[in-house]
């Protein structure tokens, strides 16, 4: 067109541009024809329909599907007497195809987990070993045998995102705490056997938003060698992608092939879990889950790593200095202060209204300690000079802990208290909800149990005397006589009131009232 204004266009520039777009040299003509005459450049716009917010929003009601969203607009438009206004089936899903991405629709029809599998994170850039560490808590769907009890254990890991080593690993029976958060940090920063060779002080650790990584133990506890803590947003795990790939790792090449494993596939008869006889004991557990550490860090060759290697063969190729931290300043690391000073006495020292001795205390009897003590754990503390904070007296055991047998006997019978109160709760729960019966039409349910007048009556008399018990005061019944012994007001008559008595005066001394007669 350029060319065309100038004058300057030849046969020979149409035969080009032709030539180099692929048309005839006549489509070349009715295209400049068409600028020339009607200004456009391009094809001519075509009237089709487009996704509005009003169809989205019905696509968010419908979970994305575009077939009832075409019938409600179809049966609104009938209604307002407009039948052709809707385009047809083919056209709704056309237009929902072009102008939705693949991830909104994925996401109107199961949520912000489907829709964030379209989305492109990227990588981020190699780092050096020790430069971040990652964690995570993971419930293991492994029912294993705990005091004759199956339980789903819990692990808590920390991971170097260079090289993939899993330097600390801390298992518990149940849902982690600090303790657990605390100890698997312990294990990731000493070097010493059983825990090296990958350790030594991260640079920065990340963690999701949980409150045990986030708590103030394990603020302080790594605030003291200047670690931050990096709390990544809620309910994004991309921010932390080494540790979640670990995750589900673990499951596809240890946890599926253990007894109890709770996601395996099963024949369509009704589900029936492992006998407990079956399952792992929680020790024999534990010793496997840290073989398949010990087998990951040592011998399988995970992809992202340079030249196919090992992840310690990685951490131990890497030239960047280790800062180590003594042994004796991770004694005590995963360990809480009482916050004051106690004593020791003939019967030990008392913490939380408990005892607790040691072989060592010996000869020790007034002296004035210093007690840490592990997070929800309270069956030994550690006790620590006053004078000189920081150095070890020794440690103390609780006295008189029950036994295992006492232990098994006093939860069984706070199960069955949860039992009773379950039920107790779930036939309240029968009486309070009143049940309908199913309807074939747009009419009201009828109840399915009708009470008659005299049981509603008496149900309700019933409770409103039970009500009026339970709220008696003690004032309400009249006290008993007292005994003899005890001494008793004394009641004198009052005199008769005349002239003479009027200005009598009291002869004992007493108060008088407004009319000159002595107060009784």
């Amino acid at each position: 067109m350029a060319l065309d204004a100038r004058g300057g266009l030849t046969s020979a520039h149409v035969r080009l541009v032709a030539q180099g777009l692929g048309v005839s040299v006549r489509t070349v003509r009715r295209w400049v024809a068409a600028a020339r005459s009607e200004g456009r450049v391009g094809p001519l716009p075509r009237a089709r329909f487009a996704v509005t917010p009003h169809v989205r929003g019905l696509l968010a009601v419908w979970g994305g599907n575009v077939a009832a969203v075409h019938r409600e607009l179809v049966a609104v438009a009938r209604a307002a007497g407009d039948p052709d206004a809707v385009p047809s089936l083919a056209t709704l899903q056309r237009a929902v195809a072009r102008d939705l991405s693949a991830g909104e629709r994925a996401g109107l029809r199961g949520g912000e987990a489907a829709r964030r599998r379209y989305d492109v994170y990227g990588k981020r850039p190699p780092t050096h070993r020790n430069a971040c560490w990652e964690g995570d808590h993971k419930r293991i769907p492994v029912r294993v045998d705990l005091e004759g009890a199956a339980v789903c254990p819990w692990v808590t890991w920390f991971v170097d995102v260079a090289t993939k080593v899993i330097v600390g690993v801390a298992v518990t029976p149940h849902q982690p705490a600090r303790d657990a958060v605390l100890a698997a940090l312990r294990s990731a920063i000493s070097r010493a056997e059983p825990y090296g060779p990958g350790g030594g002080l991260p640079g920065v650790v990340r963690v999701d938003r949980g409150k045990e990584f986030l708590c103030r133990a394990v603020e302080r506890a790594l605030g003291a060698f200047a670690v931050p803590v990096e709390g990544l947003p809620a309910y994004k795990p991309y921010r932390k992608g080494t540790v979640e790939a670990l995750n589900g790792a673990v499951e596809e090449m240890l946890l599926v092939s253990l007894p109890g494993y709770t996601h395996r596939a099963r024949p369509a008869e009704a589900y029936r879990p492992d006998a407990a006889e079956d399952l792992l004991p929680y020790p024999d557990f534990v010793k496997a889950l840290l073989d398949w550490v010990a087998w990951w860090n040592t011998e399988h060759r995970p992809e992202g790593l340079a030249d196919g290697v090992t992840p310690l063969a990685a951490w131990e190729a890497d030239p960047t200095p280790v800062e180590d931290v003594a042994e004796e300043r991770l004694a005590f690391f995963a360990l809480e202060d009482d916050g004051r000073q106690r004593k020791i006495t003939t019967k030990g020292i008392s913490w939380r209204r408990r005892f607790y001795i040691g072989d060592w205390m010996a000869g020790h009897v007034g002296t004035a300690v210093r007690l840490r003590y592990l997070p929800h754990y309270d069956g030994q503390i550690e006790v620590f000079a006053t004078e000189e904070w920081g150095r070890h007296l020794g440690t103390a055991y609780l006295a008189q802990a029950a036994t295992l047998e006492q232990r098994r006997a006093l939860s069984s019978v706070r199960e069955k208290k949860a039992r009773q109160l379950k039920a107790d709760l779930k036939a309240a729960e029968k009486l309070r909800r009143t049940r309908y019966t199913a309807t074939t039409t747009a009419a009201a349910p009828r109840p399915r149990r009708t009470v008659t007048a005299a049981q509603a009556q008496a149900e309700i008399v019933e409770a409103q005397a039970g009500d009026l018990a339970a709220r008696a005061l003690p004032d309400l019944i009249p006290p008993r006589e007292p005994p003899p012994s005890w001494a008793r007001p004394v009641v004198r008559p009052r005199p008769a009131v005349g002239p003479l008595s009027a200005s009598r005066q009291p002869t004992d001394g007493g108060p008088q009232g407004a009319s000159g007669v002595p107060e009784q």
